[in-house]
């Protein structure tokens, strides 16, 4: 009999289905940090309707729970820059002109800075033991960090990614992972952006032209397909 792990699934999905071995298919949760998504936090200081975010909580809990579950390979993202802020373009510190930037005092400590409360990830989806977290100074996961080589090392060759913002840092992701050979499977529910538009054009943008990007499904056809 064939392990599990081993095994080819399928997922229903669009533009069509997600074909996936579990041994090589990694979960990849981006930036479900408590400055982004906490009430009171800096995505909220700037205006931002943080339950738009929220409501991707509970279904990745589910798809957490799920994917450890199976003893699958689960990693993690944050954004953020070094404490002395060497990493930080001139540029993406002004950008925006708030009064309030990134390495500036915030609700949860100097904002975007690592080793800061509002830098970590929410409890709920709190990394356990063996599980990498990527510390990244841009968008994407794979820009100026390790995230490749690790995926390299682990014979993964495909993503489910999930996380926020969709059209920001999910989407630059995918993007890269793409361009890399990963083929990505984001499921729209467990993704978010504070702009309810930008993550429907976000999802429409992977999966147009049969798959450009990648795939989108829901948690629940994840969740079906596996055992």
């Amino acid at each position: 009999m064939t392990p599990l792990r081993l095994t080819s699934l399928s997922i229903e999905a669009e533009p069509y289905a997600f074909t996936f071995t579990p041994a090589t298919c990694a979960l990849l949760i981006i930036d479900m940090q408590r400055d982004f998504l906490e009430p009171g936090g800096f995505g909220e200081a700037l205006g931002n309707d943080v339950s738009q975010l929220r409501r991707t909580i509970a279904p990745n809990q589910r798809l957490l729970a799920a994917w450890r579950s199976l003893g699958l390979t689960v990693l993690h993202t944050r954004e953020g820059h070094r404490p002395d802020l060497a990493d930080l373009p001139e540029s993406k510190k002004i950008r925006g002109r708030g009064p309030t930037t990134i390495g500036d005092a915030g609700p949860m400590g100097r904002i975007l800075v690592r080793g800061e409360a509002g830098h970590d990830i929410i409890p709920e989806l709190a990394p356990i033991s063996g599980e990498p977290i990527i510390d990244k100074p841009g968008k994407g996961a794979f820009w100026a960090t390790d995230l490749h080589a690790i995926l390299q090392n682990r014979g993964i060759r495909q993503l489910i990614v999930t996380g926020v913002t969709t059209e920001v840092c999910v989407h630059t992701t995918v993007r890269e992972a793409n361009d890399r050979g990963y083929d990505c499977l984001v499921p729209s529910d467990c993704v978010g952006s504070y702009f309810p538009d930008f993550h429907a054009a976000g999802l429409a943008m992977i999966k147009a032209q049969t798959g450009i990007f990648g795939w989108v499904t829901s948690s629940e056809k994840i969740l079906f397909a596996l055992p």
